[in-house]
C-alpha cells in the first residue's frame, strides 16, 4: 500500500464530496477555472483530477456516454491519436437516488498526446486518461471525474521544468497511491450532500 494520506473533500462548497490523497491541492482559485468545474493537482507528479458539472447531453446514450466525453475531451484538447484502452457497461448506482431515480455511471480509459495550455503540439505529453460520467438524470446533470496521469513527459512541456522530461516515475516507487487507484476511489466514494445545487 502506498504512503499517501487521503481524506474526504469538499467539491462545490461542500453541496458534494469525494475521497482522493491530501497531495492533490485545490487550483481551482489559482487558474480561474468555471464554476462548474473543480481542479485539483499534484505538481510534483503532474497528475489531476476534475470534477466537472454539466448539462445531461440527451442525444447521448447511457451506453458508452463515458467513451463519448472521452472523445470529445480529446477533441477539445487537440490531443493527437485518442486510443480507447478500456470501458465498461451501465452500472446503476443506488447510493445516488433522486427522487427515486437511481444515477447511472460509465467509465472509459483511454491514452492521448495533448499540450499544457497553449504550448502547442510540438509540446505535447503522452497521458492516460481515466473518465467516468455519472448521470444525475433526476437533475438533468452529467457529472465528470476526469483523472490525467502522465507517461511520457515532452522536453518542450513545461511539465518538464516541474517533473522532469522522459518517461514518469511509477506511483509506487514515489511511494504515491496509482492514478488508477485514486481515480476508483474518487469515483466509488463520490456524494452529493445537497441536491439544491442542481437546482432540485
Amino acid at each position: 500500500m502506498s504512503g499517501d494520506f487521503y481524506s474526504e473533500r469538499p467539491l462545490f462548497g461542500g453541496a458534494i464530496s469525494s475521497t482522493f490523497p491530501l497531495r492533490f491541492q485545490d487550483v481551482s482559485d489559482i487558474r480561474q477555472v468555471p464554476d462548474h468545474q473543480e481542479v485539483f493537482v499534484d505538481p510534483a507528479r503532474d497528475e489531476s483530477l476534475i470534477f466537472e458539472l454539466l448539462d445531461l447531453k440527451h442525444d447521448v446514450g447511457d451506453n458508452g456516454s463515458a467513451t463519448w466525453f472521452l472523445q470529445d475531451l480529446a477533441t477539445e484538447q487537440d490531443a493527437e491519436g485518442c486510443t480507447l484502452i478500456e470501458q465498461t457497461g451501465v452500472i446503476e448506482v443506488p447510493g445516488l437516488c433522486y427522487r427515486d431515480v437511481p444515477a447511472v455511471i460509465t467509465t472509459a480509459v483511454g491514452q492521448m498526446a495533448i499540450s499544457k495550455g497553449r504550448q502547442g503540439r510540438e509540446a505535447q505529453n503522452l497521458l492516460t486518461v481515466y473518465l467516468a460520467n455519472l448521470r444525475l438524470k433526476a437533475v438533468g446533470t452529467d457529472v465528470l471525474i476526469v483523472a490525467h496521469e502522465p507517461i511520457l513527459i515532452n522536453p518542450l512541456s513545461e511539465s518538464a521544468t516541474a517533473v522532469g522530461a522522459g518517461l514518469a516515475v511509477p506511483a509506487a516507487q514515489s511511494g504515491c497511491m496509482a492514478m488508477g487507484e485514486v481515480f476508483k476511489l474518487a469515483v466509488s466514494s463520490f456524494k452529493v450532500n445537497d441536491w439544491s445545487l442542481f437546482g432540485a
